[in-house]
């Protein structure tokens, strides 16, 4: 597995920001849909749901004193080779309940992965730093791959870099919801103003696909949410024998932190949030990614101004609405003949939304539309188009269907969705007038959310995110100004919630996802003071963009370009 940087993610849902827009609020949920045969199974007695989480905190609480006290140690050893982890990383199995209501009931194995702390300099070890990369569906193994990079050398140093997969993804205890086999294959044609009968194929899609989550997930569909996650982070901490978790989460993962962090505020070290969601229960999931969209339609922008001021180099135009213009003349030709027979419209939207998540794409994705208007299809097939090795696009499909699958129940389970079409149709309609770019793409990735197949009384509520009674240590938020897919007021909202002991680094005017890790020196400095001593700055403080990406020249096309990962749902 090959990370230039640490890579969040959050794919399909993000982020509250108003904007100006004026959008109907969502619909009172109506009575979810009977739950499948195989998830009524699983049922637990008839309970408020208050009740139910009380039990399950309680069960977590069980579970972890027993872990604490040594029973189900972590047993690291040499990694599966479908792991593609090589020493010194390790790996290791934890078992953690399904249901934490019965917490010796069926029981799950969680892939967790781990590099010792090097003592390089002869540093002191502190204990070990979990990382949670998003989605939710992302996997986070890889995290130990970085001890030897640069900007995390000094705490490698101090610390074991823990990766784990959550539930439900990679290894631990998979969810499928279709056969990868059948997920859409390049190219493919999406139409950039739907029409009523497409519309009217989405919603069949999406009641299919809610139908496939039921009947492939079985007993176990229900329990795949961020409460779970979040007991199942506590019993990790136990199990590597920490009283008190340190903690890096990006993106879907500042809100599994800040979720933890609300349910075991006694039990957080150091808390490290990069990307925030806005974590306001009004918010969790459907405004979120109403508000998502808008984000992206801005670093879209930014993409077409930068294009715009390298028109020397690309020559898509000399303003961003000539750049958009040459984007279009694209589109229009792939939807007639996709380019080198594998990138369609549906592929050169995912290539525009990888430049709105990460700015180091931009001047390929520039490079590969300017050769594609001069006639050269080539490089834009192979930035946007399939990896042409047929096991490496067989295994993408695989990891991106168990993606899409988790992702999808994570968000469902979380909360309650609108169940009728009119609202999500007339909500998406109104946002794709300011925000063509995504908006109906996600609007159809959560669509399942409106027929989920889980009985109401066993899905969640939002967690109202914050310290009670016991005050949080100092926490970190990082954030860039015009981040995309998690919005800058998320982090504001985040730190509001989290208290006077919040400290926030803003990087101004960058959007670029994921801020901390190798992208920005400034950023860089505060997180590993933070993450090494606890000192946190004072209040909010502002560090300068990171550089923007230099022009490819069009001599050197795209053809060649390394490919920076999407996130695991696009």
């Amino acid at each position: 597995m090959r990370m230039p940087l640490v890579r969040p993610a959050f794919a399909g849902a993000a982020l509250a920001f108003a904007l100006t827009l004026t959008l109907a609020p969502p619909a009172s949920p109506a009575p979810a849909a009977p739950a499948a045969p195989a998830a009524q199974a699983a049922q637990t007695p008839a309970t408020a749901p208050a009740t139910a989480v009380a039990a399950e905190n309680a069960g977590a609480e069980r579970v972890a004193r027993r872990v604490a006290a040594g029973h189900r140690a972590l047993d690291f050893r040499a990694c599966p080779a479908a792991e593609g982890l090589s020493a010194p990383v390790r790996c290791a199995a934890l078992r953690v309940p399904l249901d934490y209501a019965r917490p010796d009931g069926p029981q799950i194995s969680l892939a967790v992965s781990r590099v010792t702390a090097t003592r390089e300099g002869r540093a002191a070890r502190q204990g070990s730093l979990v990382f949670n990369p998003g989605g939710p569906g992302a996997s986070g193994m890889y995290f130990p791959l970085l001890a030897d990079r640069p900007a995390w050398r000094r705490v490698a140093a101090a610390y074991d870099l823990v990766g784990y997969a959550p539930r439900g993804v990679g290894r631990s205890a998979p969810l499928s919801c279709q056969d990868p086999a059948a997920r859409p294959k390049a190219p493919t044609q999406v139409p950039a103003d739907p029409s009523a009968a497409y519309k009217r194929e989405r919603v069949a899609a999406a009641r299919a696909y809610a139908r496939g989550c039921a009947r492939r997930g079985g007993a176990a569909l229900p329990y795949y949410t961020t409460l779970n996650n979040a007991r199942d982070l506590h019993v990790l901490r136990a199990a590597l024998g920490e009283r008190e978790l340190t903690f890096m989460g990006a993106s879907y993962g500042t809100y599994l932190g800040a979720v933890y962090a609300t349910l075991y505020p006694g039990h957080v070290r150091r808390m490290v949030f990069d990307s925030a969601v806005d974590p306001d229960p009004r918010h969790v999931w459907y405004r979120d990614n109403l508000a998502q969209a808008a984000g992206f339609e801005r670093r879209w922008y930014d993409f077409r101004a930068w294009a715009a001021r390298h028109h020397a180099t690309y020559r898509l135009g000399a303003t961003p609405a000539a750049v958009r213009a040459s984007h279009e003349r694209v589109r229009a030709a792939v939807a007639r003949t996709p380019a080198g027979g594998v990138a369609g419209t549906g592929e050169l939207r995912a290539a525009a939304l990888r430049a709105a998540y990460y700015d180091e794409v931009w001047p390929e994705l520039a490079a590969a539309l300017s050769a594609f208007l001069d006639g050269d299809p080539a490089p834009l097939a192979a930035l946007a188009g399939p990896d042409p090795d047929p096991v490496a696009a067989a295994r993408a499909a695989a990891e991106a269907e168990n993606a899409t699958a988790l992702y999808t129940a994570v968000l469902c389970n979380d909360a309650p969705w609108p169940a009728d079409w009119e609202t999500w149709d007339r909500d998406h309609t109104e946002l794709a007038r300011r925000a063509p770019l995504e908006t109906w793409a996600n609007a159809f990735l959560n669509l399942p959310c409106a027929y989920w197949p889980v009985a109401e009384r066993l899905r969640q509520r939002p967690v109202d995110v914050g310290p009670r009674a016991t005050p949080l240590p100092p926490t970190l938020i990082v954030a860039a100004e015009r981040d995309g897919a998690t919005p800058y007021p998320g982090a504001l909202e985040l730190r509001r919630r989290l208290g006077g002991a919040a400290a926030l680094v803003t990087e101004a005017g960058a959007g670029a996802h994921g801020v901390a890790g190798g992208r920005n020196d400034c950023v860089d400095r505060h997180v590993e003071r933070y993450i090494l001593t606890g000192d946190t700055p004072k209040g909010s403080v502002t560090c300068a963009p990171h550089p923007e990406p230099a022009p490819v020249s069009l001599d050197d096309r795209a053809a060649g370009t390394r490919r920076v990962p999407l996130p695991p749902v696009v």
